[in-house]
């Protein structure tokens, strides 16, 4: 393939250097793994060579982790015979009596990070782009090339669980502080001082230093409180993913297996579980999820996108202050708003963002000030004349969005695009008052803005593509997953969720609990319940919400509660005000938050009654998958695949389940039919399946090409 060059100094180090020759990054694959055993694994028993050097030619890459494409088609059995190879490699460096250093510059994540660990020292680089982390258990898998072990033997129990069983990534300089990393250098040098170490690990003048292991982890080497710390993790894990991922417990028991009966019975496990794992439902719908946001950031065809150099903001609120906030690394922004008080609110919450980004080590000092630099607020309309895309993020009132875009566009060129960041008013409506509709369109992010990765985009019958382009480009530069999705009410995510919601707060007035609504769902994949979604969202804001799309689903024989607005007319605003379905702890106490009796005042009194939480489930999880695929079959979203992205990464769809439109694949066309009319008869006309479902049901079709087992 070659992949590999190798490089033998005068000194007697080699150097053995990774570069693709067909990718920007340094993937491991079995074809990896045979030419370093031809070229690089010689080396160790090469009296000629005193050391080895590993590195990466990649500018922002050491290894990204293991070609997940090539697991496709195999078996499990496969599978985990590649684990094996691997691990059978690996352990043979480990184990080898010559030094081998790994000099990390760039990414190190899962097999990459595992090849470092099993060098002998491990030198990084201190830069923004070099990461470090297994990140396999967010994909549903495991680490099967040694993690499960090498991992605990260097940071210790207690600080291996948390980066194993979250995929939690971490940066240089708390790599070495955790002791993953031995020593930390700069980009240019880092080879040179990996070779400086070699020599010296190899004359005996350098002795990795293990990091001192807390009191905790001393403790945890013995069998008594070693079994406690697995137990109270295993009940974590349990509590957290409620029985639906099998890797956290399939990471926990290679631990316990290595710690019990030493690494090498610890890599068998590892290499046991990786196979069931990988052909297995959650990690195929994980990986698909990660390939189709990678997929979904492609530039659409048709058109080139335009340079924004100048990033223009309206209103200086949560979401304006939080798109603001994700852009100031790609140009400079200027946010505008009418009341002093306001942006000084948006200075300081953009401020804290940068803070805590130089406390995860994201960026450098330097560079949050060069972004703070780059921050302009103001009062003046006039100032956004500079921008090349401006996003209205005013309060969600058709009049003054059509006020606010007449104002702008008084000052722009007509080459500017004029976003509205808006969850539910038609763009179209929106874009009636313009001078130039074309470039007017619908950037609908998600709160809070720096870390939901879903942008929505909206486009009308008169939007230009060079305007899908820009917002396109921005939104992906912005670090988030785009989907363009054709304007209406609701759009797509709201329009999906509006049913899901409406559907929870008419099981209260059956007399429902408000917390076994949440609990049925959360037991089916969600990660946050319905009832909790609309306190985080804003009980005010559900019912601005439920007012503005009621209309629509009239038709189809929707029944819209007005609880809502009821409660927020009542002062019930949800989390923002600690007064919601839930009662929430004082911002500086701790504690969980309790269901508010009170909210049943509005639901038929206190009263409560069980209800089948199978029936709660498929009530509003299949309201949902229905009028994802209306959406698909009006030509609201272009794809399946859109759909699903939509749903997961917008709304907290399952990821398990890979989507409404995988989910119906999954459950098969003809059962869902069966399904919803079984509740069309008992619930009313709005469970009757779209006309799409019923056609696939007939013609035994599904979205997604079926896999092999």
């Amino acid at each position: 393939m070659g992949s590999i060059r190798v490089e033998i100094r005068a000194d007697g180090v080699a150097v053995v250097t990774l570069d693709h020759p067909e990718k920007s990054v340094n993937t491991l694959s079995p074809a990896l793994v045979r030419e370093f055993e031809a070229a690089a694994a010689p080396l160790l028993d090469d009296s000629a060579v005193r050391a080895i050097v590993v590195a990466s030619a990649k500018p922002d890459t050491f290894i990204a982790g293991a070609d997940l494409e090539l697991l496709e088609g195999l078996t499990a059995a496969e599978i985990s015979g590649m684990s094996r190879d691997g691990n059978a490699l690996l352990e043979r460096i480990a184990t080898h009596s010559k030094p081998v250093v790994a000099a990390v510059h760039g990414a190190a994540l899962g097999g990459g990070l595992e090849v470092a660990l099993a060098c002998h020292y491990i030198v990084a680089s201190d830069d923004p782009a070099t990461v470090l982390g297994q990140p396999e258990v967010q994909l549903g898998l495991l680490p099967a090339g040694g993690a499960t072990q090498r991992l605990v033997e260097r940071v210790g129990l207690t600080g291996a669980l948390p980066l194993l069983l979250t995929g939690q990534r971490v940066r240089a300089r708390k790599a070495r502080r955790l002791g993953i990393v031995d020593a930390v250098t700069t980009p240019g040098g880092i080879v040179e001082t990996a070779c400086r170490a070699a020599l010296a690990l190899a004359n005996g003048s350098l002795r990795r230093t293990p990091r001192k292991l807390s009191l905790l982890d001393r403790a945890a080497r013995h069998a008594p409180l070693r079994g406690q710390v697995l137990k109270t993790a295993r009940e974590q894990v349990r509590r957290q993913t409620r029985g639906l991922y099998p890797a956290p417990a399939a990471i926990l028991d290679c631990v316990e297996t290595g710690l019990k009966r030493g690494r090498k019975a610890g890599l068998a496990r590892e290499s046991e579980y990786f196979g069931p794992l990988a052909v297995g439902s959650v990690s195929r719908a994980l990986v698909w999820m990660f390939h189709a946001m990678n997929d979904a950031k492609k530039a659409p065809s048709g058109a080139t996108p335009r340079l924004v150099r100048r990033l223009g903001v309206l209103g200086a609120g949560f979401m304006g202050s939080g798109v603001a906030s994700v852009s100031l690394g790609l140009s400079p922004v200027v946010v505008r708003d009418l009341a002093d008080e306001a942006l000084a609110g948006a200075a300081r919450s953009i401020d804290e963002g940068l803070r805590k980004q130089v406390r995860s080590e994201a960026i450098s000092r330097i560079e949050a000030d060069r972004r703070r630099s780059w921050l302009e607020l103001t009062t003046e309309v006039a100032d956004l004349a500079g921008a090349d895309l401006v996003v209205e993020a005013v309060f969600e009132n058709l009049a003054l969005k059509r006020r606010v875009l007449a104002e702008v566009e008084a000052v722009i060129a007509p080459s500017v695009v004029f976003a509205s960041n808006t969850s539910a008013l038609p763009i179209s409506e929106i874009a009636a008052v313009a001078s130039h509709p074309e470039r007017v369109l619908g950037m609908h992010y998600f709160s809070p803005v720096p870390k939901m990765p879903l942008l929505e985009i909206v486009v009308t019958e008169r939007t230009a593509p060079w305007a899908v382009a820009t917002a396109h480009a921005l939104g992906c530069a912005q670090g988030k997953t785009p989907i363009v999705v054709r304007d209406g009410p609701g759009f797509y995510t709201t329009r999906i969720l509006a049913p899901y919601l409406n559907e929870a707060i008419l099981v209260l007035e059956e007399g429902g609990r408000v917390e076994e609504v949440d609990s049925a769902l959360k037991d089916f994949g969600y990660p946050v319940g319905p009832i909790a979604l609309i306190d985080e969202v804003g009980i005010d804001v559900g019912a601005h919400v439920s007012r503005d799309l009621g209309a629509a689903f009239a038709d189809r024989g929707h029944v819209s509660s007005d609880a809502l607005h009821r409660l927020s007319e009542a002062g019930f605003s949800g989390r923002k005000n600690r007064r919601g379905f839930y009662q929430y702890p004082a911002r500086k106490r701790r504690g969980p938050k309790r269901v508010n009796r009170e909210v049943y005042s509005f639901f038929g009194g206190p009263a409560r009654r069980g209800i089948d939480p199978a029936v709660v489930r498929d009530r509003l999880s299949l309201l949902m998958v229905n009028e994802a695929v209306r959406c698909l079959e009006q030509g609201v979203i272009s794809s399946p695949r859109d759909g699903d992205l939509g749903a997961v990464l917008g709304l907290g769809f399952p990821p398990l389940r890979g989507g409404p439109f995988h989910h119906v694949d999954a459950y098969g066309p003809a059962i869902l039919v069966n399904r919803m009319e079984q509740l069309a008869s008992r619930y009313g006309p709005r469970f009757q399946p779209a006309g799409l479902l019923v056609e696939m049901a007939e013609r035994g079709t599904r979205f997604y090409p079926a896999r092999p087992s």
